[in-house]
């Protein structure tokens, strides 16, 4: 049986995967496991405290373990934690933004990392920094961090939330080869700006696609 299974930090993102893999693949199996604390306890703590390092890769470890071959984390902020935990023989645990990240570094060198919060931007730097770094590329990295975005995430206002998070795309200095939407959340946000003038990336379709091609 072909399955698998996907970690996340918010139930919202439960849909956007299932969507996605009915259209990419109706016959692969799916498992969720949401854990929104372990995003809580990052941004509180920092992505090298102990104590949640052993908390994400227990729910990797249960996210996998109803038989999936794949899991993806989806969070970008523990992404790297999770992507670290020890997989059972047979099984391979990724980040569902690390096909973006690859992709980024085929587009640059340029590259502007947009996301809600703060803590995700560090982590996706040193992801997109280990892509550039395998295919031996220098890059440019520059960061935008969209205040007063993620509150409206919060509330469930998905509308305001991708209109921040474009409205601040496009009043950023144009110094950028390839946008990076570090949050699988900001995904819609890559449609509002097709017409940018250069190729903006998200990361849900993009992992959804290198899963498929793992299994």
């Amino acid at each position: 049986m072909r399955r698998i299974a996907f970690l996340h930090t918010s139930a919202r993102h439960v849909a956007t995967f299932d969507r996605l893999l009915k259209a990419a693949d109706p016959g692969v199996q799916v498992d969720h496991l949401v854990a929104e604390p372990l995003l809580d306890d990052a941004r509180r703590d920092g992505v090298h405290d102990p104590a949640l390092i052993r908390r994400v890769h227990a729910a990797m470890s249960e996210a996998a373990a109803h038989g999936a071959s794949v899991v993806a984390c989806t969070c970008s902020t523990i992404g790297g934690i999770a992507e670290r935990a020890p997989a059972p023989a047979g099984r391979t645990f990724t980040r569902i933004d690390r096909a973006m990240a690859d992709r980024a570094v085929q587009l640059g060198p340029r590259v502007l990392i947009v996301a809600a919060l703060a803590s995700t931007l560090q982590p996706t730097a040193h992801l997109i920094g280990e892509s550039a770094a395998a295919a031996h590329a220098s890059l440019v990295l520059q960061t935008l961090c969209v205040d007063g975005a993620w509150p409206h995430f919060e509330r469930g206002d998905h509308a305001a939330y991708i209109d921040a998070v474009a409205a601040a795309v496009r009043a950023a200095r144009r110094t950028f080869d390839v946008v990076v939407l570090a949050q699988a959340s900001m995904a819609d946000a890559a449609d509002a700006l097709h017409d940018l003038g250069v190729p903006v990336l998200a990361s849900p379709q993009l992992g959804v696609q290198a899963m498929l091609r793992s299994l």
